[in-house]
């Protein structure tokens, strides 16, 4: 017997029903990004290796999935590294490109390649997977949808204002109520590095802080102590662990402790900045909070970092995040190009939306009527009435074969078609057309004219 097929390990396959709140999701999104005068752009689900690696750290590369090079690959595979079975070495001779990690990163290399066509400052949007070559649980998978808006060009940080506002008119759309945006700025980050004496470390510093939700302040201690941070390091932080109070309350703590550190103190000006601005505007459903351990394990982000918290009522890791990258494009050569953007976590969103019930009934509605086939000459009336129904917006079909009629009505049972059309010789002769509603069980016969009346 032949094994059953399956899918890869942290991939999936999406039902009918399921790709409709998929796209209701996406529907959401597109429209507030057009609304806030951001443009589509897609990019390649492949790019050169050089083009992604060393761009998200020693983690993320490791999670980047490599392409193995057409043809006979080993034929060009480094000899050395092959008799060693060194892994790391071979890649590069054997995998030139590999699938995209994210889409900042092509977006930055677009950027680049097409700085003569774009007007800055330039508000792109992108809906595309990407692929990880992570360890999947709940709510993280190894393929999986970006919605990323971003902006470059403009060092304004009333980009950041913005974003806020874009994450609280999506989830405001969405229903999704009870969100906490979390903020905090790369620039404190690097000023806490500065002041315990450990900027050469920064990398790792904030690597580990990042893990902090995952593997508790002890959990984030030690990883810091393997990599070299001490102990009176540590207790110089120990402050942040347990930072309270309100938004400007911590403001007001952190310009204690960052007091002799400059990029410090315009990190927490950024903060100040954007918290009056959010506060004079006010946010639909979503709370804005500062949370000083928020790092992002993301190497290029060097301003405004965002992570967003689904509702506390659901159990889920962030549902959006982003930040300020003020050289991404530098690393391709095109320098002093400051850019800030924003993603959301399709895949999480829809799980929290499941979870809280928040999809409307109408979502997963498709096929509004089904004729049924009593034969070749009713097929015929029936696909013209159909041909006139469709072209006024009613989603309508026939079933295909001249089955038993129970056979065609336990088929819209099952697919929750609403209504169903009875049109036999009687009423092919009478050019009429017997209506049935599914849920009343009512049935009338009607002319193609009150068919689409009583439809729309």
């Amino acid at each position: 017997m032949a094994q059953k097929p399956s899918t890869p390990k942290g991939t999936r396959d999406f039902t009918p029903a399921e790709v409709a709140k998929r796209n209701y999701i996406f529907d959401k999104i597109k429209s507030q990004f057009e609304k806030f005068g951001f443009q589509p752009i897609e990019t390649p689900s492949f790019e050169n290796s050089e083009t992604l690696m060393g761009k998200y750290g020693e983690e993320g590369d490791r999670l980047i999935f490599k392409i193995l090079n057409s043809g006979d690959f080993l034929s060009k595979a480094n000899e050395e590294a092959y008799k060693e079975k060194d892994s790391l070495k071979i890649t590069s001779s054997i995998s030139e490109k590999a699938l995209r990690y994210d889409l900042t990163v092509p977006f930055a290399r677009y950027v680049v390649q097409h700085q003569s066509e774009i007007e800055f400052p330039f508000k792109r949007y992108q809906i595309q997977p990407v692929w990880r070559a992570d360890r999947p649980q709940k709510g993280r998978f190894r393929e999986f949808f970006q919605c990323d808006a971003d902006v470059v060009g403009s060092e304004s940080l009333w980009q950041e204002v913005e974003f806020v506002q874009l994450y609280d008119a999506v989830f405001s759309e969405l229903g999704l109520e009870g969100v906490t945006i979390k903020i905090n700025n790369r620039k404190i980050l690097s000023g806490f590095a500065e002041v315990i004496g450990e900027q050469d470390r920064l990398i790792d510093f904030t690597v580990a802080l990042d893990k902090l939700d995952k593997i508790g302040e002890e959990g984030v201690k030690k990883e810091m102590r393997e990599k070299g941070i001490s102990e009176v390091a540590l207790e110089k932080i120990r402050p942040i662990f347990s930072l309270k109070g309100s938004f400007s309350e911590k403001t007001e703590i952190l310009s204690g402790i960052l007091n002799s550190s400059e990029t410090g103190k315009q990190g927490i000006e950024e903060l100040k900045f954007v918290h009056r601005a959010i506060s004079e505007l006010t946010l639909k459903t979503a709370a804005l909070e500062l949370d000083v351990t928020l790092a992002r394990g993301l190497n290029y982000y060097t301003g405004a970092i965002f992570e967003v918290a689904a509702p506390e009522n659901v159990q889920m890791g962030s549902i959006g995040g982003g930040g300020r990258y003020d050289d991404l494009t530098g690393i391709f050569g095109l320098k002093n190009v400051s850019g800030v953007g924003i993603s959301f976590g399709l895949d999480r969103i829809y799980l929290v939306m499941e979870e809280l019930r928040l999809f409307p009934a109408t979502v997963t509605q498709n096929t509004k009527i089904l004729f049924i086939n009593f034969g070749e000459a009713e097929a015929l009336y029936a696909l013209r009435a159909i041909q006139k129904l469709r072209s006024t917006g009613i989603a309508a079909e026939l079933y295909p074969d001249a089955a038993k009629m129970k056979k065609q009505m336990n088929y819209a049972n099952k697919r929750e078609i609403p209504y169903v059309v009875l049109a036999g010789p009687e009423e092919v002769m009478a050019q009429r057309y017997g209506l049935k509603n599914m849920i009343s069980g009512e049935q009338e016969k009607v002319s193609i004219e009150d068919l689409a009346k009583h439809l729309k």
